[in-house]
């Protein structure tokens, strides 16, 4: 069974961070990208970052770049969302996913960035 499980959010004040986790299990993880999405009430879910299999190459959203850092361990099946800087406009909910065709949902982690 394909899963996946996020954790790590919580409410914080901008300029403050975050480090998300993600375990995934039920599928070859290490053959595939993974990715962190969001999910706001303005702009619905949106692609914050992904990354290969080796780690290498990473790619980010324009909103987030130079402030998020995505990160893979491959011997854990796990994924990470460094978030620095954090916005208001950062908040929502968060998930992890593998990028393939009709990957399920997992529930995510709600990361509030208030003051």
């Amino acid at each position: 069974q394909v899963q996946f499980v996020e954790s790590g959010g919580g409410l914080v004040q901008p300029g403050g961070s975050l480090r998300l986790s993600c375990v995934a299990s039920g599928f070859s993880f290490s053959r595939f990208d993974m990715a962190w999405y969001r999910e706001s009430p303005g702009k619905g879910r949106e692609l914050v970052a992904s990354i290969s299999p080796t780690g290498s190459p990473s790619e980010y959203d324009d909103d987030v770049a130079g402030r998020f850092t995505i990160a893979r361990d491959n011997t854990k099946n796990m994924l990470f969302l460094q978030m620095d800087s954090l916005k208001y406009e950062d908040t929502g909910v968060y998930y992890c996913m593998a990028r393939y065709h009709g990957a399920p949902w997992g529930q995510g982690t709600q990361v509030t960035v208030a003051s």
